[in-house]
């Protein structure tokens, strides 16, 4: 401590360039990983600044690679910094800095959609979940092969509050390229409006920070990179579960340019497709003829409590797949055999 009772600063001492790094370990990034390294510690810096105040903070980062965004953290003053990477060439760079940052940081080798968050730091750090959120963030430069599936995942988690928001309403600052930062952030009409809209924005606050030109990047990548802040609301807008949700949104969505009629109606079997269809839409109150990108959230409240009213007084409704049935009737042309649910098969 320093006079004052202030918290000393903390700056890591000198060190290669990450340019020299990458040189000095002859690392390469990796197409199907999809890969792209972030040289500018200015921009690493303007990233993690997104993340709010991370004074003896805990911090989880994910995909740190070699480690750009990793020093801006650790100079940021946090507490703890936890490291989840899936490529091992990245981790004597890695261990290089904890070397430089004596016990500010731990390194994991491991996937981050299998990893368990909710083991890797103190119950301490945890806040009920109706109160401010913890002194816990996640931030990454995500692969984009990895940023959509992580943040599905992560969205789930936040509705059974476990993962990384078993410590209460954690934040993320991520990055996605910049056609999915903008689905997370559309509002309601705009061209970008897409499923992901609504399954981040009845869970989240969704702040769009700032677009990194893909020319920062090496390689650099054929589209721009956005910053993305997620802050998890205390109620989310919807109180249905989450895949209940999941599959309306998601089938309102499949004709995205066409009246919202057309996609709910795949929510039904065919026999009595219409007049469901009808009972749903009129019980939530919504014009059959809107465009999926033109409901609100509150639309899709409605039509979640409608179809979960459907789905209580006929409980198969709920697992009824439009694609499945689909499946079965281009089988039943071909004549081929079709898998029970008992695992026999008959001829179609």
């Amino acid at each position: 401590m320093v006079a004052g009772g202030k918290v000393a600063s903390f700056r890591l001492p000198p060190l290669p360039t990450i340019s020299e790094l990458i040189k000095l370990y002859k690392l390469r990034a990796k197409k199907q990983l999809s890969q792209n390294f972030l040289l500018d510690l200015r921009l690493a810096d303007k990233i993690v600044r997104q993340a709010g105040d991370l004074t003896d903070a805990h911090v989880c980062e994910v995909g740190p690679g070699p480690g750009g965004l990793t020093r801006s953290i650790l100079n940021s003053g946090v507490r703890d910094l936890l490291v989840v990477e899936k490529d091992s060439r990245f981790i004597p760079g890695l261990e290089l800095l904890s070397e430089a940052a004596p016990g500010k940081m731990r390194i994991v080798q491991g996937d981050i959609l299998k990893y368990r968050i909710d083991g890797g730091f103190p119950k301490s750090v945890s806040k009920p979940w109706e109160e401010d959120p913890p002194n816990l963030h996640i931030i990454g430069n995500l692969p984009f092969s990895v940023s959509t599936p992580l943040i599905i995942q992560w969205l789930e988690n936040m509705t059974d509050r476990t993962g990384p928001f078993a410590f209460g309403r954690t934040r993320l600052t991520l990055t996605f390229q910049t056609e999915v930062a903008e689905r997370l952030t559309a509002s309601t009409g705009s061209k970008q409006r897409s499923r992901l809209s609504i399954m981040a924005q009845y869970l989240c606050t969704v702040h769009n920070c700032f677009i990194i030109p893909g020319r920062a990047f090496v390689p650099k990548p054929e589209v721009d990179v956005g910053i993305v802040h997620f802050t998890p609301l205390v109620q989310p807008h919807i109180q249905h579960p989450f895949k209940m949700v999941e599959k309306v949104v998601r089938n309102t969505f499949q004709f995205r340019r066409k009246a919202c009629y057309k996609g709910v109606e795949k929510l039904f079997p065919e026999a009595g497709r219409e007049e469901r269809t009808g009972e749903m839409l009129q019980k939530a109150d919504v014009d059959p003829m809107l465009r999926p990108t033109h409901l609100t959230i509150p639309h899709f409240k409605a039509l979640v409590d409608a179809y979960a009213e459907m789905c209580g007084r006929e409980p198969g409704l709920i697992h009824y797949e439009f694609r499945e049935e689909l499946r079965l009737k281009n089988l039943a042309k071909r004549g081929q055999p079709v898998a029970l649910s008992d695992g026999a098969e008959r001829e179609v």
